[in-house]
């Protein structure tokens, strides 16, 4: 499966003459394969941690969510 993955990104690459989105997905791509899983979190404060847990604490009470349909109409000017 990431053979295929690989040869269609290849190809894909291949044909784009643009040098700043070769770059961007470069950079992307480079980010992505060097960080290791958990440095984001590791990077935060013992503080922001706790309050990240809170977020999905209380994101699993539904009283505290609003439904995708109310954020667009409330935000439709900048949508």
């Amino acid at each position: 499966m990431a053979t295929s993955i690989k040869q269609k990104l290849h190809t894909l690459i291949d044909t784009i003459d643009n040098e700043s989105l070769l770059t961007q997905v470069y950079e992307l791509i480079y980010k992505k394969s060097s960080s290791k899983e958990g440095d984001l979190w590791n990077k935060l404060t013992s503080q922001q941690q706790q309050e990240v847990l809170l977020s999905l604490e209380e994101s699993n009470d539904t009283n505290n969510l609003i439904s995708n349909d109310d954020v667009k109409k409330s935000h439709k000017k900048w949508l």
